[in-house]
């Protein structure tokens, strides 16, 4: 039906006793422009032929769903990439749209706004240790441990051979507030014997160190052996536990080889960068 140049889809039903035999379709007739019943055999003509008992629909247009299973040591990021790149050579019209629904709609989701995500979660907490810490630098200090949680989840994950997840993204996440614990110990610490100890920053650093070694070694462990079961596990449900686990221990073993050595070199350079601003203001100001 066409009405002011738009087109609309019409759905046409006929009586049921017209449904029982191909031959009553001969007796069919449509009102023409001059209200005269015209046979529907004199402008069209059917035959049988397969087709759906039933349309699903998005919206207002045709729907089909297809569905997929993923292969062994393969990852949803890599079917959906594989996804895309066949409807691309296929060639398909630009009538034709396709979208993912499932799971794979939510690992597409998810992985559309981690970066915001991760943005949010650094600033916050970038934010909180300013505030307790009563500093602009040392929060820099403590974030400076974060990239040993993304190294660490892949490098565990490609040791292991496990596909880098929903799951697998999730744990990454969370363990963005546990990997900065080494840091905070140490800062803390070092900040505290600056003020209070009336020590240098080398010295500062240097006894955090000493003495908040056994409390970082104690928590890592006891999170670390906390994770192993859900990488050794077997059993029902297993290919959805490892993936988390692995990249739970990962980021801890990698957190932990890299913040003892990085957290006070970091700690010893903003200290120095802070000074030096701090003279240059108090230059400014004298002149």
């Amino acid at each position: 039906t066409c009405l002011r140049a738009s087109q609309y889809k019409v759905v046409m039903e006929v009586d049921p006793r017209y449904t029982q035999d191909i031959s009553a379709l001969d007796k069919m007739f449509v009102i023409n422009n001059d209200g005269k019943a015209i046979p529907l055999s004199y402008f069209s003509s059917w035959q049988p032929s397969n087709a759906p008992l039933s349309v699903n629909h998005q919206g207002l247009s045709a729907a089909s769903t297809v569905s997929f299973n993923l292969p062994t040591g393969s990852s949803l990021s890599e079917a959906s990439d594989a996804i895309n790149r066949a409807m691309t050579q296929l060639g398909v019209p630009s009538s034709v749209r396709g979208s993912f629904a499932g799971t794979a709609q939510v690992f597409q989701d998810t992985m559309n706004s981690q970066v915001i995500l991760i943005l949010a979660a650094i600033a916050t907490v970038y934010i909180v240790l300013g505030v307790l810490y009563e500093s602009y630098v040392h929060p820099l200090t403590i974030l400076s441990t974060l990239p040993s949680a993304g190294v660490g989840a892949l490098l565990a994950l490609e040791l292991f051979g496990a596909p880098f997840s929903l799951i697998a993204l999730i744990g990454i996440m969370l363990l963005i507030g546990i990997v900065k614990k080494n840091a905070i110990m140490m800062v803390d610490f070092a900040l505290d014997a600056q003020r209070n100890g009336n020590l240098t920053p080398d010295e500062a650093i240097f006894q955090a160190c000493l003495l908040r070694f056994r409390p970082i070694m104690m928590t890592t462990l006891a999170a670390l052996f906390g994770a192993l079961p859900l990488v050794i596990s077997g059993g029902d449900g297993s290919e959805l536990r490892q993936p988390l686990g692995i990249t739970i221990v990962g980021v801890l073993v990698m957190s932990q080889l890299l913040t003892l050595y990085t957290t006070p070199v970091v700690y010893l350079f903003f200290d120095r960068l802070r000074l030096r601003f701090s003279r240059k203001k108090r230059t400014t100001v004298t002149e």
